[in-house]
């Protein structure tokens, strides 16, 4: 089975249900017939053709009921955390949740109160901001330094920050939006924090199988194993396999003391996985799915290569040197422009839908998010929109 895909088809999405394709005339007011969509975090391939022959068994069988036995999506996790990451993972630290927003929302739920701070290193995924307030607990932001371009942490800065209130730490690693691949030093130096602090640390490493040549990401237990009695790990299937519909995460937790509190919280709350999410991963974490990512990054490499190229070559523009991710981090302030003139660029005249970086929290006001996971076509016409749309600089 052949199951590198041709990354460069054209698929149409427009009226599939597609979030990404079919809201963004509703929410940037850009054309859905002649827009270009670059925000939302899924990308346009079609996933291994393994992932594909689990769901066409499932549906060939007809009977969609509770899924039992387990032991094979376990064991598919294990393996590609210990083959990918050289993180052996024991199967009784591995919890499944509906996507890793879900499993966010969770974790502060399970190990925090109302009105205690969670602490996020903005700017970052704006999900978090939005299930901790909406969960009455307090966003305290320690926004991210600046150097040479890239992102780097601010420890001094975070620690005259703390107010004793707070309980937890969620990292986003790697980064988004920055696309940082943190070092196994800032890794070692955010745990301390956390031990400093006395804060439950939740790594999100959703995007960890992404990255750009030459990278390499360590998972925080490895890291940081001194950390393990206060450590949350997140990783999925979703982002890697560009399967976020179908609403499956691992939260791991190494811990056993946190893994009874959590285990009682998800038993609390009737939570169960979906059977379509449980084949899907499965059948992604596999030799056939590991060609396939490893395809997939050249050509988001060549995608960023491209894009980098003429945004760079734009005045006032500066696209952020990508280490991991798919998504473009996109610095205006060079221009001058307020931030509703060179959005109002970007959505009205080059017709491209696009994050905005405010809503990433500190740091985000001068930025927008491009998602670069589409067909090389769709890139290079978006850059030739946005040289068009920026014209009076060059």
């Amino acid at each position: 089975m052949n199951s590198l895909p041709n990354f460069d088809e054209r698929i149409e999405r427009r009226g599939t249900h597609s979030a990404k394709w079919d809201m963004m005339e509703r929410l940037y007011g850009v054309p859905s017939d002649s827009g270009i969509s670059m925000w939302v975090a899924d990308m346009d391939f079609r996933p291994p053709a393994c992932v594909q022959a689990a769901l066409e068994g499932m549906t060939t069988h007809g009977i969609y009921g509770y899924f039992g036995d387990d032991r094979a999506y376990i064991e598919a996790i294990r393996w590609w955390m210990l083959h990918r990451h050289n993180w052996d993972v024991a199967a009784s630290s591995i919890f499944t949740t509906h996507g890793l927003v879900n499993g966010t929302a969770l974790c502060v739920d399970t190990f925090t109160q109302p009105g205690d701070g969670v602490v996020l290193m903005t700017p970052v995924y704006h999900a978090f901001a939005r299930v901790i307030s909406f969960a009455g607990r307090k966003v305290v932001e320690c926004p991210l330094a600046v150097e040479d371009g890239r992102y780097v942490l601010d420890v001094p800065g975070w620690d005259a920050l703390m107010s004793g209130n707070e309980r937890m730490l969620i990292l986003c690693s790697p980064h988004n939006p920055g696309g940082r691949v943190w070092s196994r030093d800032e890794l070692q130096q955010i745990a301390a924090f956390c031990e400093r602090h006395d804060l439950i640390l939740v790594s999100d490493e959703i995007h960890h199988d992404l990255l750009m040549p030459g990278q390499k990401h360590m998972v925080m237990p490895l890291a940081a194993p001194e950390v393990l009695d206060r450590l949350v790990m997140m990783t999925a299937t979703t982002k890697t396999f560009n399967i976020a519909g179908a609403h499956i995460g691992n939260v791991i937790i190494p811990d056993e003391g946190l893994r009874g509190r959590f285990q009682r919280r998800l038993s609390a709350m009737g939570i169960s996985p979906n059977s379509f999410g449980m084949a899907m991963a499965t059948a992604a974490y596999s030799p056939e799915g590991a060609a396939w990512v490893d395809a997939l990054k050249g050509y988001i490499d060549g995608n960023r290569r491209l894009f980098d190229e003429g945004v760079n070559a734009i005045p006032g523009l500066r696209s952020m040197a990508l280490e991991a991710t798919y998504l473009a981090w996109v610095d205006f302030a060079g221009t001058g422009m307020e931030a509703a003139e060179f959005t109002r660029r970007v959505e009205k005249q080059a017709r491209i839908a696009v994050n905005h970086g405010p809503t990433f929290g500190k740091g985000g006001q001068s930025f927008l998010r491009f998602n670069i996971a589409t067909q090389r076509d769709v890139v290079r016409e978006a850059v030739e929109r946005l040289k068009n749309a920026f014209a009076d600089l060059q």
